[in-house]
């Protein structure tokens, strides 16, 4: 039989006014968590946080109770707010994830207008999708219509020079630097300018 009596949770005061109850944490489990999440060593995350290495290992331990004022400088130096120290991260945040590719690597998807490497690859329930694309279009009579989907997307050229063209607004110019991030469910084709195909980054909220 469970022994979370409704007098036994935490109570726990959100920004927006609501209060929501859990089980007690581990305080210290749940600091310790938060630091190794960012890859700190101790003396880091104490520099962090403004607090004396020892004082941040003894809370970690569980050997002390930090003061309000501690856990302020835990919440600042952690950049979450103090509620959260208290509140265990959903099991959708990831902590810790990550995914490196080297250039070259990454599979690609290649059509009459566009070369798409997909980068972070191995990372499932992403919420965005990069990727390095060549752009081989040179007219929009290249395309067969708008291309759309659901979602935004952000595009930042790397090489060359290329021009957007949209549903609703002019044509725009872009070249190496150059970025645009627009509403992807509105008609955009992208077509080289420059004598090489250029190329960029594009990345694709994934809703």
């Amino acid at each position: 039989m469970s022994d979370l009596n409704p007098e036994n949770l935490i109570r726990v005061a959100h920004e927006d006014g609501t209060e929501t109850r859990g089980a007690p944490m581990d305080l210290g489990a749940r600091v310790r968590d938060l630091r190794k999440s960012r890859d700190w060593t101790l003396a880091q995350a104490a520099e962090q946080v403004g607090l004396a290495r020892s004082t941040l290992s003894k809370i970690e331990n569980g050997q002390m109770s930090p003061t309000y004022d501690a856990l302020k400088k835990l919440a600042t130096g952690l950049d979450i707010s103090v509620p959260q120290l208290f509140t265990p991260p959903s099991h959708e945040q990831g902590y810790g994830r990550l995914a490196v590719t080297k250039f070259g690597e990454g599979s690609e998807q290649i059509t009459t207008t566009y070369e798409h490497r997909i980068l972070a690859e191995p990372l499932a329930t992403k919420k965005m999708l990069p990727y390095r694309a060549r752009i081989r279009a040179r007219a929009m009579e290249d395309f067969e219509g708008w291309v759309r989907h659901d979602g935004e997307e952000f595009l930042f050229v790397l090489t060359g020079t290329a021009t957007l063209f949209t549903e609703f607004y002019e044509p725009m110019h872009l070249r190496r630097g150059d970025s645009a991030y627009y509403d992807a469910s509105m008609g955009h084709n992208l077509v080289s300018t420059s004598a090489e195909d250029a190329t960029v980054l594009w990345v694709t909220s994934l809703v």
